[in-house]
């Protein structure tokens, strides 16, 4: 490419990990969305749109994920660039896997690499997530994190959030199922309780506490302990047919542990080994097929290089 010109690809991404709601996120390979981006003369942002479902995603970069994201980044430094943005996607809308965080990440990482890269990778976050809540209405990071950092990532802080990256013990695998359906992202939130039991959270703060000391002493076993989601899974899994068939299926095949990604309808398994993690996915997938339901099976290690330039 040009000086004034990049591609970039980024992978799609599970967030919440059952245990770490709004906190936890891991980035995947298998699925992503690329982007083209244009340095011009004007100013403004041009957005063209190709792949997957894209019919259904607004140009308008206003209304679009990666658009608002690159324009809260101008703002921020004070520029009145402009840029084409021509998206590519790979990761189904609404499938629970970080396709508008994937083009959030991409835009701004491709942008700021353009611009001499001026902000660092934390700094990219604050404008990803402007980004994300054009689709979700929050300000949530656990999908943009893993997207622009890769890995497993934390979200800590309050008013100003920071990402830990987190390790990744040998031989951790995942494998995702995504059967044919979409779930908006907004109306999954919404649904949501308001408040949460204090029994529940202190249990929840418990699991994600142990979930991190497991991945840092590499304790698979210790880490299927503390698998649980007492927050959005109980209320979330009503949308995903067949969700406590195949949480069955995934831990009696070997699994480390189980869940919803993102807001569904996309699942996740954890598993100790790529050979685990295949069964898992191929015993998932033919028991949906069998049930009517058509889907995609995605297996890898965790993806540390998420965001990357291809040219």
């Amino acid at each position: 490419m040009s000086d004034n010109s990049l591609r970039i690809r980024t992978s799609a991404t599970v967030a919440n990990v059952t245990c770490g709601f709004d906190s936890l996120g891991y980035a995947i390979s298998g699925l992503y969305d690329t982007i083209l981006i244009k340095s011009k003369n004007s100013s403004g942002i041009n957005i063209t749109i190709n792949g997957l479902n894209a019919k259904g995603i607004p140009s308008n970069p206003k209304q679009n994920t990666a658009g608002m994201s690159v324009i809260s980044l101008l703002n921020k430094l004070g520029i009145n660039q402009g840029f084409d943005l021509h998206i590519e996607k790979g990761i189904p809308n609404g499938g629970g896997l970080g396709s508008s965080a994937a083009s959030a990440a991409a835009a701004i990482f491709g942008v700021n690499n353009l611009l001499g890269n001026p902000l660092d990778l934390n700094d990219l976050l604050i404008h990803g997530i402007e980004g994300e809540k054009v689709v979700s209405g929050d300000a949530h990071a656990d999908n943009i994190a893993p997207a622009l950092f890769g890995g497993i990532t934390l979200i800590s802080g309050r008013n100003k959030l920071d990402v830990i990256e987190l390790p990744i013990p040998s031989n951790l695998y995942s494998t995702v199922i995504l059967p044919d359906l979409v779930v908006n992202t907004m109306e999954a939130r919404k649904i949501l309780p308001n408040q949460i039991p204090l029994n529940d959270a202190i249990y929840q703060a418990r699991n994600l506490a142990t979930f991190i000391h497991a991945l840092h002493i590499s304790d698979f076993d210790l880490l299927g302990s503390c698998m649980e989601d007492l927050f959005a899974e109980p209320i979330r899994s009503n949308l995903i047919p067949n969700y406590n068939e195949i949480y069955k299926i995934s831990m009696n095949e070997g699994a480390i542990g189980f869940g919803i990604s993102g807001s569904g309808p996309a699942t996740f398994a954890l598993c100790s080994s790529e050979e685990i993690a295949l069964r898992v996915g191929s015993s998932m997938s033919k028991f949906l097929i069998n049930n009517g339901i058509e889907c995609l099976t995605f297996t890898s290690p965790i993806n540390k290089n998420s965001t990357v330039i291809l040219d």
